[in-house]
């Protein structure tokens, strides 16, 4: 007689394809905005001496930055809620993050809109270190749009309880993309403060 499948522990499917795959995927980036910067160090040294090279940084780049920090947080703190089972306040933290990070893309575009609409850039945004500097600064946005698509899914899993104390990777995966999105834009953002006129 065949035995019965009751007794047995139920095992969970393994996630470390996911992970490991995720983890290239960061890892990719990092190397794509390292060398970014690296070119974007070289150019801006060997273009010191123009002019458009001095002008200011729009000071919402501040503002945009603490929103960046508050979103990676709120993140962060979500991924200690659902290792607890709490899983409305783990939604809501995903929620409210989400939020931030739509506050996050409107601050960071009008701060690039401000900088390409001075008089200093009139000729063109591909002229000088400040059109680098704008390339630069839409990249990371692009980055964080997808950021902000992938929270959203997950907050939604949240809210229909799709994560627990077993399975949240999602939940810990959007945590390090947004912790990599930190990092790369403070690098940035020094660069940046480096090599032109610094905040307005």
């Amino acid at each position: 007689m065949p035995r019965s499948n009751k007794n047995r522990p139920h095992k969970l499917p393994s996630d470390h394809r996911a992970q490991q795959g995720g983890m290239l995927f960061l890892l990719s980036l990092v190397i794509f905005f390292l060398s970014s910067l690296l070119l974007y160090g070289l150019y801006a040294y060997w273009r010191r001496d123009d002019p458009q090279s001095q002008m200011p940084l729009p000071l919402t780049f501040l503002i945009s930055t603490g929103c960046l920090l508050a979103i990676s947080g709120l993140v962060h703190a979500a991924t200690r809620t659902v290792r607890r089972q709490k899983r409305w306040q783990t939604s809501i933290l995903l929620i409210t993050s989400s939020i931030a990070a739509v506050l996050f893309m409107y601050v960071q575009f009008r701060s690039m809109r401000t900088m390409m609409s001075g008089s200093d850039v009139a000729e063109g945004i591909g002229r000088g270190v400040i059109g680098m500097v704008f390339v630069l600064a839409f990249l990371h946005a692009l980055h964080v749009a997808g950021g902000i698509i992938s929270l959203a899914i997950v907050s939604v899993r949240s809210v229909l309880g799709k994560y627990d104390h077993e399975r949240h990777w999602p939940v810990d995966f959007a945590a390090h993309y947004w912790h990599f999105l930190d990092v790369v834009w403070l690098m940035m953002l020094a660069t940046f403060w480096m090599t032109t006129g610094g905040f307005a």
